[in-house]
């Protein structure tokens, strides 16, 4: 299980969420993302306390593939920093995670 982790990544619109989960899923650097929306952000930023509506992108990869779609996210995206959190995966289903290992094989 070790070799499977899930990145989560905080975006201010639909459109940074599809194109940041077609880069990946395309490039298959993600097997799966999915676009939660409606969420809302609370943090401090620069001294100041913020309220914002954004979109999360819960990804489903590879631990060996992470550093590419850090990269990636980080051509891609607007903010001056921007979430990217990854999170192992404990458990999973044997053919879920073979999926994993099918759907993500960069050329």
């Amino acid at each position: 299980m070790k070799d499977f982790i899930i990145v989560y990544c905080t975006v201010p619109s639909r459109e940074v969420a599809l194109q940041i989960a077609e880069v990946l899923v395309g490039g298959r650097h993600a097997a799966c993302v999915n676009i939660i929306s409606d969420i809302t952000s609370v943090y401090r930023w620069k001294g100041a306390l913020h309220h914002e509506d954004e979109l999360l992108l819960i990804i489903k990869t590879r631990k060996a593939l992470y550093s590419t779609i850090r990269e990636r996210i980080l051509a891609l995206h607007p903010y001056e920093v921007p979430e990217i959190v990854s999170v192992g995966i404990a458990g999973g289903s044997d053919s879920y995670l073979q999926w994993i290992v099918e759907s993500t094989n960069p050329e």
